[in-house]
């Protein structure tokens, strides 16, 4: 099963090749207009099994500093250029390095902060026994909409269920969902608030 699914994905993303070298050529450029450099955004992430790696996106946030030095907060920061690209997902299209090296796969659950870690009850920490994906099956039902408790029993559902059929009608669901963007914040968020772990452990 791990094998067919890594040479699925590198399979697609290398009929995909010319399209996303003309898209990632024009987002580098916009980015570097409308935010300047850096172009890239990069962040530790917790992967397969827990272990850490640096995931890739397009940068969408300012570096605007306050009085005091400190960065301002996101909700300062995200330009309505860096809105747009979150909503459409493309700040995600650096991530295929990810997947290309081996970090991620296409589908898979999100890969979450790091601090996230010790906040995970055992059912939870199961979305780790699988590499994680730019999309997944909490993205395609409900993505910042549901609550963090929801989103860790989709991922743990996929871990148990994962298929290449799933993984393609994961990938077909997330197609429809960026183009009527939908779920892309939950109310009063930029995405989702801040996950502090769960009572029932």
């Amino acid at each position: 099963m791990i094998v067919v699914q890594r040479l699925f994905v590198l399979l697609l993303i290398f009929l995909c090749l010319p399209l996303i070298f003309f898209i990632y050529l024009f987002l580098s450029l916009m980015v570097l207009v409308n935010l300047n450099f850096p172009i890239f955004y990069s962040q530790s992430r917790p992967g397969l099994y827990g272990k850490i790696f640096k995931i890739y996106k397009f940068r969408t946030m300012t570096n605007e500093l306050d009085e005091k030095g400190a960065l301002l907060s996101d909700e300062l920061r995200l330009t309505k250029f860096g809105k747009f690209l979150r909503s459409t997902s493309l700040d995600e299209l650096p991530s295929l390095w990810n997947v290309v090296k081996g970090d991620m796969n296409l589908v898979g659950p999100r890969p979450l902060l790091v601090k996230y870690l010790p906040l995970y009850s055992k059912h939870q920490a199961r979305r780790h026994e699988v590499k994680p994906g730019i999309t997944g099956w909490a993205q395609v039902n409900g993505r910042n909409l549901i609550s963090w408790d929801e989103k860790f029993d989709l991922d743990v559902w996929y871990v148990d269920n994962q298929s290449i059929w799933l993984d393609i009608k994961i990938l077909f669901l997330t197609i429809k969902k960026v183009i009527k963007r939908d779920g892309i914040s939950s109310q009063g968020e930029i995405t989702m608030p801040p996950f502090k772990g769960t009572k029932n452990k």
